[in-house]
Protein backbone atom coordinates (compact mmCIF):
# COMPACT_ATOMS: atom_id res chain seq x y z
CA UNK A 1 0.00 0.00 0.00
CA UNK A 2 1.90 3.20 1.46
CA UNK A 3 5.13 1.93 2.21
CA UNK A 4 6.23 -1.81 3.78
CA UNK A 5 5.47 -2.14 7.54
CA UNK A 6 7.80 -0.66 9.92
CA UNK A 7 10.90 -3.16 11.34
CA UNK A 8 13.47 -3.26 13.67
CA UNK A 9 12.27 -0.20 15.25
CA UNK A 10 12.39 1.45 18.92
CA UNK A 11 9.90 0.82 21.86
CA UNK A 12 8.20 3.90 22.22
CA UNK A 13 5.80 5.30 25.57
CA UNK A 14 4.14 8.06 26.11
CA UNK A 15 1.26 9.24 28.83
CA UNK A 16 -1.64 9.33 26.52
CA UNK A 17 -4.11 11.20 29.07
CA UNK A 18 -4.22 15.41 29.59
CA UNK A 19 -1.61 16.79 31.52
CA UNK A 20 -2.81 17.14 35.28
CA UNK A 21 -4.54 15.55 37.80
CA UNK A 22 -7.54 12.61 37.29
CA UNK A 23 -8.69 9.67 39.08
CA UNK A 24 -7.10 7.63 36.39
CA UNK A 25 -4.07 8.15 34.01
CA UNK A 26 -2.88 6.08 31.24
CA UNK A 27 0.31 5.66 29.44
CA UNK A 28 0.41 3.39 25.70
CA UNK A 29 3.97 1.51 25.17
CA UNK A 30 3.91 0.21 21.41
CA UNK A 31 7.24 -1.77 19.82
CA UNK A 32 9.06 -5.02 19.94
CA UNK A 33 10.01 -4.64 23.72
CA UNK A 34 6.38 -3.79 24.67
CA UNK A 35 6.04 -7.11 26.48
CA UNK A 36 9.01 -8.25 28.06
CA UNK A 37 8.53 -4.53 29.62
CA UNK A 38 5.13 -5.31 31.05
CA UNK A 39 6.33 -8.46 32.37
CA UNK A 40 9.53 -6.82 34.15
CA UNK A 41 6.85 -3.86 35.71
CA UNK A 42 4.29 -6.48 36.53
CA UNK A 43 5.70 -9.60 37.20
CA UNK A 44 3.44 -11.06 35.18
CA UNK A 45 5.02 -13.81 33.31
CA UNK A 46 1.55 -14.85 31.01
CA UNK A 47 0.04 -12.22 29.85
CA UNK A 48 -3.05 -12.57 27.88
CA UNK A 49 -4.02 -10.44 25.01
CA UNK A 50 -6.82 -8.06 24.93
CA UNK A 51 -7.34 -9.16 28.47
CA UNK A 52 -7.43 -6.70 31.51
CA UNK A 53 -4.53 -8.09 34.29
CA UNK A 54 -5.21 -6.02 37.35
CA UNK A 55 -1.57 -5.52 39.03
CA UNK A 56 1.42 -4.35 40.79
CA UNK A 57 4.12 -2.15 38.87
CA UNK A 58 7.21 -1.71 40.53
CA UNK A 59 11.13 -0.79 40.15
CA UNK A 60 13.63 -3.66 39.33
CA UNK A 61 14.31 -3.02 43.25
CA UNK A 62 11.09 -4.19 43.55
CA UNK A 63 9.41 -0.78 45.08
CA UNK A 64 6.19 -0.25 44.10
CA UNK A 65 5.63 2.39 41.83
CA UNK A 66 1.56 1.86 41.66
CA UNK A 67 -1.28 -0.57 41.40
CA UNK A 68 -3.56 -0.31 38.41
CA UNK A 69 -4.88 -2.82 34.94
CA UNK A 70 -2.64 -3.54 32.26
CA UNK A 71 -3.82 -4.56 28.69
CA UNK A 72 -1.61 -6.20 25.94
CA UNK A 73 -2.53 -5.98 22.60
CA UNK A 74 -0.44 -8.15 19.98
CA UNK A 75 0.79 -7.59 16.44
CA UNK A 76 -0.63 -7.00 14.21
CA UNK A 77 -4.23 -6.37 15.85
CA UNK A 78 -3.37 -3.38 17.56
CA UNK A 79 -3.87 0.54 16.87
CA UNK A 80 0.00 0.62 15.62
CA UNK A 81 0.33 -2.77 14.28
CA UNK A 82 2.99 -3.86 16.67
CA UNK A 83 2.77 -5.16 20.11
CA UNK A 84 1.17 -2.61 22.55
CA UNK A 85 0.43 -2.22 26.09
CA UNK A 86 -1.13 0.08 28.32
CA UNK A 87 -0.96 0.82 31.79
CA UNK A 88 -4.17 2.42 33.56
CA UNK A 89 -3.20 3.68 37.01
CA UNK A 90 -4.00 6.23 39.49
CA UNK A 91 -3.95 9.52 37.25
CA UNK A 92 -1.11 11.26 39.68
CA UNK A 93 1.30 13.09 37.27
CA UNK A 94 4.44 12.31 39.68
CA UNK A 95 3.21 8.06 39.28
CA UNK A 96 2.64 8.58 35.21
CA UNK A 97 6.00 10.10 35.25
CA UNK A 98 7.95 7.70 37.60
CA UNK A 99 6.22 4.73 35.34
CA UNK A 100 7.44 6.44 32.48
CA UNK A 101 10.93 6.68 33.65
CA UNK A 102 11.11 2.83 34.84
CA UNK A 103 9.57 1.96 30.94
CA UNK A 104 12.46 4.16 29.77
CA UNK A 105 15.18 2.41 31.31
CA UNK A 106 13.71 -1.05 30.47
CA UNK A 107 14.29 -0.33 26.94
CA UNK A 108 11.63 2.17 25.60
CA UNK A 109 12.05 5.36 24.46
CA UNK A 110 10.13 8.83 24.70
CA UNK A 111 7.37 8.97 21.74
CA UNK A 112 7.61 11.47 19.43
CA UNK A 113 4.43 13.66 18.86
CA UNK A 114 1.77 11.50 17.11
CA UNK A 115 4.46 9.00 16.88
CA UNK A 116 2.04 5.90 17.53
CA UNK A 117 -0.36 7.26 14.91
CA UNK A 118 2.60 7.76 12.29
CA UNK A 119 3.58 4.13 13.08
CA UNK A 120 -0.43 3.15 12.15
CA UNK A 121 -0.05 4.83 9.34
CA UNK A 122 3.43 3.22 8.46
CA UNK A 123 1.84 -0.35 8.91
CA UNK A 124 -0.64 0.06 6.63
CA UNK A 125 -3.31 -0.22 9.92
CA UNK A 126 -4.83 3.17 8.31
CA UNK A 127 -4.18 5.67 5.65
CA UNK A 128 -2.97 9.28 5.77
CA UNK A 129 -5.99 10.58 5.91
CA UNK A 130 -7.72 8.58 8.95
CA UNK A 131 -4.53 9.41 10.89
CA UNK A 132 -5.11 12.78 10.37
CA UNK A 133 -8.82 12.50 11.47
CA UNK A 134 -7.36 11.29 14.89
CA UNK A 135 -5.90 14.61 15.64
CA UNK A 136 -9.13 16.01 14.27
CA UNK A 137 -11.52 14.39 16.51
CA UNK A 138 -9.34 15.25 19.17
CA UNK A 139 -8.97 18.60 18.56
CA UNK A 140 -12.98 19.25 17.73
CA UNK A 141 -14.79 22.38 18.53
CA UNK A 142 -17.85 21.34 18.19
CA UNK A 143 -20.13 18.15 18.15
CA UNK A 144 -20.26 18.32 14.08
CA UNK A 145 -16.60 18.47 13.60
CA UNK A 146 -16.28 15.30 15.90
CA UNK A 147 -19.18 13.35 13.36
CA UNK A 148 -16.70 14.88 10.36
CA UNK A 149 -14.11 13.86 11.69
CA UNK A 150 -15.51 10.41 13.00
CA UNK A 151 -16.79 9.91 9.12
CA UNK A 152 -13.50 10.53 7.99
CA UNK A 153 -11.82 7.88 10.61
CA UNK A 154 -14.34 5.26 9.40
CA UNK A 155 -12.93 5.86 5.92
CA UNK A 156 -15.80 8.15 4.29
CA UNK A 157 -13.49 10.60 2.74
CA UNK A 158 -10.72 7.79 1.67
CA UNK A 159 -13.46 6.41 0.19
CA UNK A 160 -14.45 9.23 -2.26
CA UNK A 161 -10.60 9.80 -2.83
CA UNK A 162 -10.24 5.92 -3.57
CA UNK A 163 -13.43 6.07 -6.03
CA UNK A 164 -12.10 8.84 -7.77
CA UNK A 165 -8.38 7.61 -8.25
CA UNK A 166 -9.73 3.84 -9.40
CA UNK A 167 -11.57 5.88 -12.24
CA UNK A 168 -8.73 8.04 -13.36
CA UNK A 169 -6.90 5.03 -13.77
CA UNK A 170 -9.19 3.48 -15.71
CA UNK A 171 -9.59 6.12 -18.18
CA UNK A 172 -6.11 6.85 -18.39
CA UNK A 173 -5.50 3.28 -18.99
CA UNK A 174 -7.80 3.74 -22.33
CA UNK A 175 -6.05 6.46 -23.02
CA UNK A 176 -2.56 4.70 -23.07
CA UNK A 177 -3.72 1.68 -24.71
CA UNK A 178 -5.14 4.19 -27.67
CA UNK A 179 -1.65 5.31 -27.88
CA UNK A 180 0.14 2.37 -27.77
CA UNK A 181 -2.03 0.61 -30.39
CA UNK A 182 -2.68 3.14 -32.89
CA UNK A 183 -2.88 0.48 -35.82
CA UNK A 184 -6.10 -1.08 -34.04
CA UNK A 185 -8.95 -0.56 -36.11
CA UNK A 186 -11.18 0.83 -33.37
CA UNK A 187 -10.77 3.52 -31.89
CA UNK A 188 -10.47 3.98 -28.32
CA UNK A 189 -11.08 7.51 -27.74
CA UNK A 190 -14.22 7.69 -29.55
CA UNK A 191 -15.62 4.47 -28.92
CA UNK A 192 -15.33 4.04 -25.43
CA UNK A 193 -17.14 7.85 -25.06
CA UNK A 194 -13.65 8.94 -23.00
CA UNK A 195 -14.67 12.61 -23.12
CA UNK A 196 -18.42 11.59 -21.24
CA UNK A 197 -16.23 9.52 -19.13
CA UNK A 198 -13.73 12.59 -18.28
CA UNK A 199 -16.56 14.83 -17.39
CA UNK A 200 -18.19 12.96 -14.96
CA UNK A 201 -15.09 12.29 -13.09
CA UNK A 202 -14.64 16.24 -13.27
CA UNK A 203 -18.02 16.37 -12.03
CA UNK A 204 -17.37 14.28 -8.42
CA UNK A 205 -14.03 15.57 -7.69
CA UNK A 206 -15.99 18.86 -7.80
CA UNK A 207 -18.27 17.45 -5.51
CA UNK A 208 -15.64 16.18 -3.16
CA UNK A 209 -13.92 19.33 -3.33
CA UNK A 210 -16.97 21.17 -1.97
CA UNK A 211 -17.20 18.46 0.81
CA UNK A 212 -13.71 19.22 1.58
CA UNK A 213 -13.93 22.82 1.50
CA UNK A 214 -17.16 22.70 4.02
CA UNK A 215 -15.26 19.99 6.22
CA UNK A 216 -12.19 22.00 6.36
CA UNK A 217 -14.86 25.05 7.65
CA UNK A 218 -16.72 23.36 10.05
CA UNK A 219 -13.24 21.47 11.77
CA UNK A 220 -11.17 25.18 11.47
CA UNK A 221 -14.19 27.44 12.09
CA UNK A 222 -15.31 30.47 9.90
CA UNK A 223 -13.84 34.29 10.82
CA UNK A 224 -16.22 37.01 10.19
CA UNK A 225 -15.20 40.44 10.83
CA UNK A 226 -17.84 43.24 12.24
CA UNK A 227 -17.08 46.26 10.65
CA UNK A 228 -19.09 49.58 9.71
CA UNK A 229 -19.21 53.45 10.24
CA UNK A 230 -18.76 54.31 14.35
CA UNK A 231 -22.01 53.61 16.45
CA UNK A 232 -23.22 51.15 14.02
CA UNK A 233 -24.00 49.01 16.95
CA UNK A 234 -20.92 46.21 16.24
CA UNK A 235 -20.30 45.86 20.05
CA UNK A 236 -24.28 45.44 20.54
CA UNK A 237 -24.53 42.78 18.34
CA UNK A 238 -21.10 41.17 19.08
CA UNK A 239 -22.78 41.10 23.14
CA UNK A 240 -26.21 39.38 21.54
CA UNK A 241 -24.07 36.59 19.22
CA UNK A 242 -22.03 35.58 22.21
CA UNK A 243 -24.68 36.07 25.18
CA UNK A 244 -22.04 38.04 26.80
CA UNK A 245 -21.04 41.79 28.12
CA UNK A 246 -18.03 41.66 25.76
CA UNK A 247 -18.00 44.56 24.26
CA UNK A 248 -18.38 48.05 25.79
CA UNK A 249 -21.38 50.01 24.61
CA UNK A 250 -22.13 53.78 24.65
CA UNK A 251 -23.36 56.31 21.93
CA UNK A 252 -20.22 58.35 21.90
CA UNK A 253 -18.88 57.14 18.35
CA UNK A 254 -15.09 55.35 18.14
CA UNK A 255 -15.61 53.98 21.92
CA UNK A 256 -13.84 50.47 20.24
CA UNK A 257 -10.23 51.08 19.35
CA UNK A 258 -9.17 47.84 19.03
CA UNK A 259 -10.12 44.52 17.96
CA UNK A 260 -12.12 42.04 20.20
CA UNK A 261 -12.96 37.93 19.34
CA UNK A 262 -15.24 36.18 20.44
CA UNK A 263 -16.22 32.07 18.79
CA UNK A 264 -19.40 31.43 18.94
CA UNK A 265 -21.08 27.97 17.95
CA UNK A 266 -23.46 28.24 15.27
CA UNK A 267 -25.10 25.37 13.98
CA UNK A 268 -22.31 23.63 14.57
CA UNK A 269 -19.81 25.82 13.07
CA UNK A 270 -17.18 27.47 15.45
CA UNK A 271 -17.31 30.75 14.01
CA UNK A 272 -14.63 33.63 15.45
CA UNK A 273 -16.27 36.93 15.27
CA UNK A 274 -14.38 40.07 15.43
CA UNK A 275 -15.33 43.72 16.63
CA UNK A 276 -13.84 46.48 14.93
CA UNK A 277 -13.23 49.72 15.54
CA UNK A 278 -15.55 51.63 13.47
CA UNK A 279 -14.37 52.67 10.03
CA UNK A 280 -14.19 56.47 9.28
CA UNK A 281 -12.08 59.55 8.75
CA UNK A 282 -10.44 60.75 11.55
CA UNK A 283 -7.43 63.03 12.77
CA UNK A 284 -7.69 61.00 16.13
CA UNK A 285 -3.94 59.22 15.84
CA UNK A 286 -5.61 56.06 18.54
CA UNK A 287 -8.79 55.76 16.70
CA UNK A 288 -6.77 55.64 13.16
CA UNK A 289 -4.44 52.95 14.92
CA UNK A 290 -7.83 51.12 15.42
CA UNK A 291 -8.97 51.43 12.14
CA UNK A 292 -5.83 50.00 10.44
CA UNK A 293 -6.72 46.77 13.05
CA UNK A 294 -9.63 46.62 11.40
CA UNK A 295 -8.48 46.68 7.77
CA UNK A 296 -6.20 44.40 8.79
CA UNK A 297 -8.58 42.06 9.91
CA UNK A 298 -10.30 42.09 6.53
CA UNK A 299 -7.15 40.58 5.23
CA UNK A 300 -7.55 37.44 7.09
CA UNK A 301 -11.54 37.23 7.92
CA UNK A 302 -13.54 35.13 5.24
CA UNK A 303 -17.02 36.78 5.81
CA UNK A 304 -17.64 40.52 6.52
CA UNK A 305 -20.95 41.83 8.04
CA UNK A 306 -21.25 45.41 7.06
CA UNK A 307 -23.48 47.08 9.80
CA UNK A 308 -25.38 49.98 9.01
CA UNK A 309 -27.50 52.28 11.08
CA UNK A 310 -30.75 51.80 9.39
CA UNK A 311 -31.81 55.07 11.41
CA UNK A 312 -29.57 57.34 10.61
CA UNK A 313 -30.60 57.48 6.52
CA UNK A 314 -33.49 58.11 4.34
CA UNK A 315 -32.56 56.23 1.23
CA UNK A 316 -33.75 52.61 0.40
CA UNK A 317 -30.75 52.01 -1.70
CA UNK A 318 -27.58 52.83 -0.24
CA UNK A 319 -23.88 52.33 -1.85
CA UNK A 320 -21.05 51.28 0.32
CA UNK A 321 -19.22 53.61 -1.44
CA UNK A 322 -21.22 56.46 0.18
CA UNK A 323 -20.57 55.02 3.69
CA UNK A 324 -16.65 54.26 3.43
CA UNK A 325 -14.15 56.02 1.75
CA UNK A 326 -13.24 53.73 -1.41
CA UNK A 327 -10.19 51.80 -0.08
CA UNK A 328 -11.59 50.88 3.16
CA UNK A 329 -15.50 49.50 0.80
CA UNK A 330 -12.82 48.01 -1.63
CA UNK A 331 -11.23 45.76 1.22
CA UNK A 332 -14.96 44.84 2.11
CA UNK A 333 -15.84 43.97 -0.75
CA UNK A 334 -12.91 41.51 -1.14
CA UNK A 335 -14.61 38.82 0.59
CA UNK A 336 -18.59 37.56 0.87
CA UNK A 337 -20.70 40.19 2.13
CA UNK A 338 -23.54 40.70 4.12
CA UNK A 339 -25.38 44.03 4.61
CA UNK A 340 -26.92 44.06 7.80
CA UNK A 341 -28.98 47.01 8.46
CA UNK A 342 -29.32 47.36 12.42
CA UNK A 343 -31.44 49.71 14.82
CA UNK A 344 -35.22 48.91 12.58
CA UNK A 345 -36.58 49.20 15.86
CA UNK A 346 -35.91 52.47 15.23
CA UNK A 347 -37.78 53.15 11.42
CA UNK A 348 -40.97 53.99 10.83
CA UNK A 349 -40.63 53.70 7.01
CA UNK A 350 -38.48 50.97 4.58
CA UNK A 351 -35.79 49.25 5.67
CA UNK A 352 -32.49 50.60 3.96
CA UNK A 353 -30.68 47.90 2.17
CA UNK A 354 -26.40 48.24 0.65
CA UNK A 355 -26.83 47.30 -3.06
CA UNK A 356 -23.16 45.74 -3.44
CA UNK A 357 -24.34 43.19 -0.43
CA UNK A 358 -24.79 39.87 -2.03
CA UNK A 359 -27.30 39.19 1.13
CA UNK A 360 -28.85 42.19 3.29
CA UNK A 361 -30.27 41.27 6.66
CA UNK A 362 -32.42 43.27 9.00
CA UNK A 363 -32.26 43.17 12.92
CA UNK A 364 -31.95 45.42 16.21
CA UNK A 365 -29.10 44.13 17.74
CA UNK A 366 -29.77 46.01 21.07
CA UNK A 367 -33.55 43.98 21.11
CA UNK A 368 -32.00 41.15 19.80
CA UNK A 369 -34.38 40.98 16.83
CA UNK A 370 -33.90 38.44 13.91
CA UNK A 371 -30.19 37.47 15.33
CA UNK A 372 -30.89 33.86 14.27
CA UNK A 373 -31.63 35.20 10.54
CA UNK A 374 -28.81 36.51 10.79
CA UNK A 375 -26.83 33.45 12.02
CA UNK A 376 -28.30 31.43 9.25
CA UNK A 377 -27.20 33.95 6.83
CA UNK A 378 -23.73 33.64 7.95
CA UNK A 379 -23.77 29.89 7.27
CA UNK A 380 -25.71 30.57 4.06
CA UNK A 381 -23.28 33.05 2.37
CA UNK A 382 -20.06 30.51 2.73
CA UNK A 383 -22.28 27.79 1.09
CA UNK A 384 -22.21 25.81 4.24
CA UNK A 385 -24.70 22.78 5.21
CA UNK A 386 -23.94 21.44 8.40
CA UNK A 387 -26.39 19.40 8.74
CA UNK A 388 -25.53 17.05 6.17
CA UNK A 389 -24.90 13.67 6.61
CA UNK A 390 -22.15 13.21 4.08
CA UNK A 391 -19.58 15.63 5.16
CA UNK A 392 -16.30 14.92 6.63
CA UNK A 393 -13.02 16.53 8.21
CA UNK A 394 -10.38 17.84 5.66
CA UNK A 395 -7.08 20.15 5.73
CA UNK A 396 -6.03 22.39 3.28
CA UNK A 397 -3.28 20.25 1.85
CA UNK A 398 -6.25 17.64 0.96
CA UNK A 399 -8.26 20.75 -0.78
CA UNK A 400 -5.16 21.76 -2.90
CA UNK A 401 -4.58 18.28 -3.54
CA UNK A 402 -8.18 18.39 -5.48
CA UNK A 403 -7.54 21.18 -6.38
CA UNK A 404 -4.61 20.44 -8.41
CA UNK A 405 -6.37 16.79 -9.13
CA UNK A 406 -9.44 19.13 -11.12
CA UNK A 407 -7.07 21.39 -13.07
CA UNK A 408 -5.03 18.96 -14.40
CA UNK A 409 -8.54 16.98 -15.12
CA UNK A 410 -10.22 20.04 -16.86
CA UNK A 411 -6.73 20.53 -18.72
CA UNK A 412 -6.79 17.24 -20.38
CA UNK A 413 -10.74 17.68 -21.32
CA UNK A 414 -9.62 20.81 -23.24
CA UNK A 415 -7.04 18.77 -25.01
CA UNK A 416 -9.44 16.24 -25.95
CA UNK A 417 -12.21 18.50 -26.84
CA UNK A 418 -10.13 21.08 -28.61
CA UNK A 419 -6.83 19.17 -29.97
CA UNK A 420 -7.95 15.48 -30.04
CA UNK A 421 -4.61 15.40 -28.33
CA UNK A 422 -4.27 12.22 -26.57
CA UNK A 423 -1.41 12.02 -25.67
CA UNK A 424 -1.61 15.42 -23.65
CA UNK A 425 -4.60 13.82 -22.11
CA UNK A 426 -2.52 11.07 -21.01
CA UNK A 427 0.23 13.12 -19.50
CA UNK A 428 -2.56 15.57 -17.66
CA UNK A 429 -4.56 12.32 -16.51
CA UNK A 430 -0.99 11.35 -14.98
CA UNK A 431 -0.47 14.35 -13.04
CA UNK A 432 -4.16 13.93 -11.22
CA UNK A 433 -3.66 10.78 -10.34
CA UNK A 434 -0.41 11.78 -8.95
CA UNK A 435 -2.08 14.56 -7.16
CA UNK A 436 -4.79 13.06 -5.59
CA UNK A 437 -2.77 9.93 -4.75
CA UNK A 438 -1.20 12.17 -2.15
CA UNK A 439 -4.08 12.78 -0.10
CA UNK A 440 -4.21 9.37 1.61
CA UNK A 441 -0.44 8.97 1.18
CA UNK A 442 0.79 7.09 -1.90
CA UNK A 443 3.42 8.94 -2.62
CA UNK A 444 4.17 11.00 0.36
CA UNK A 445 7.76 12.12 1.55
CA UNK A 446 9.18 12.22 4.75
CA UNK A 447 9.00 15.83 5.23
CA UNK A 448 5.48 15.78 4.81
CA UNK A 449 4.85 13.14 7.32
CA UNK A 450 6.90 14.71 10.16
CA UNK A 451 4.91 18.17 9.25
CA UNK A 452 1.24 16.41 9.29
CA UNK A 453 2.47 14.39 12.84
CA UNK A 454 4.40 16.95 14.62
CA UNK A 455 1.23 18.30 15.25
CA UNK A 456 -0.53 15.62 17.02
CA UNK A 457 -0.54 14.75 20.47
CA UNK A 458 2.17 12.80 22.17
CA UNK A 459 0.02 9.60 23.21
CA UNK A 460 -0.93 10.05 19.33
Amino acid sequence: MHVGPASDTDTICAIATPPGRGGVGGIRISGPRALAIAKQLSSITNIAPRTAHFSSFKTPDGELVDTGLLLFFATPRSFTGEDVVELQTHGSPIVLNRLLAEICGLGGRLAEPGEFSKRAFLNNKLDLVQAEAISDLINANTETAAKNAQNSLQGAFSSHVNGLLAKIIGLRVLVEAAIDFPEEEVDFISELDVQTQLNTIITETELTLNQANQGQIIQEGLTVALVGAPNAGKSSLLNQLCGLDKAIVTDIPGTTRDTLETVVNIKGVPVTFIDTAGLRLTDDVIEQAGIQRAVNTLERAQLVLFLMDASATSEQSVSLFTLLPSNLAEACLAHPFIGVSNKIDLLDGPIPQIQEATTNVSIAAKMGLNIEGLKQAIIDAVGLHPESEHLFSARQRHISALQSTLSALKNGFVQLQEHAASELLAEDLRLAQQAINSITGEFTNDDLLGEIFSSFCIGK
